[in-house]
């Protein structure tokens, strides 16, 4: 029978009233779960703290982990193309991720780390730094990326495939606020290469989408 891994979670590291400048230097001390350890560096946001629009993805990656910002590898990349053609400035585009952390595998030092998805305690540890910073800048619209930002932020009852796309408002700590959840653009470049634009042509009109809720 598996262990239980106990989590702490990071409710003791998120100081009160904290600006999210205050926030992402405090998340640097987070032992909230134990994927800490073996990252090189706490991810926690880029953009306007004051954006009317905030994209939720899943956990850093690679690269995110090495350089300690958010969407700046392939799926970053695509990202930001789709953002640029859904006609989203991004000057008013908060990003931020739903672990901060990067959870990998690796079969001996100094070989490939390779992406491990977030389960449900990790997402749940993780939960009070995007309350805290999602409550500091206080977004019109939240746009989730993927399954596990819908997992954080959403109905337990949502889900990508038959959901997406789909405006729905829900309460939060600043009142209500529209949600959207949408395909990771990391699972764009998972998919045949006949059928890439079919799903990056998805993902840009449920960015559309998005754009449009903000009136």
């Amino acid at each position: 029978m598996a262990t239980k891994v106990e989590r702490p979670g990071a409710q003791q590291w998120v100081p009160e009233g904290a600006d999210v400048e205050g926030l992402r230097e405090a998340a640097g001390s987070c032992h909230g779960c134990e994927l800490w350890e073996p990252a090189t560096q706490v991810v926690f946001s880029a953009g306007s703290p004051t954006a009317r629009l905030a994209l939720v993805g899943e956990q850093p990656g690679d690269q995110e982990d090495r350089r300690g910002v958010p969407f700046v590898g392939p799926a970053g990349r695509l990202l930001q193309r789709a953002v640029d053609e859904a006609g989203i400035e991004r000057s008013d585009v908060y990003v931020t991720n739903a672990v901060k952390h990067f959870r990998f595998t690796q079969k001996a030092p100094g070989s490939r780390r390779i992406h491990a998805s977030p389960d449900v305690g990790h997402i749940t540890a993780c939960r009070p730094w995007l309350a805290a910073e999602l409550a500091q800048v206080d977004p019109e619209v939240v746009v989730c990326l993927g399954a596990t930002a819908a997992k954080a932020l959403l109905p337990k009852e949502f889900r990508v495939t038959k959901d997406r796309g789909r405006t729905m408002v829900l309460p939060t700590s600043r009142g209500e606020k529209t949600f959207l959840g949408t395909i990771h653009p990391s699972a764009v470049l998972r998919v045949p290469e006949e059928d890439r634009q079919a799903a990056y042509d998805g993902l840009v009109a449920d960015l559309r989408t998005a754009l449009a809720a903000l009136g």
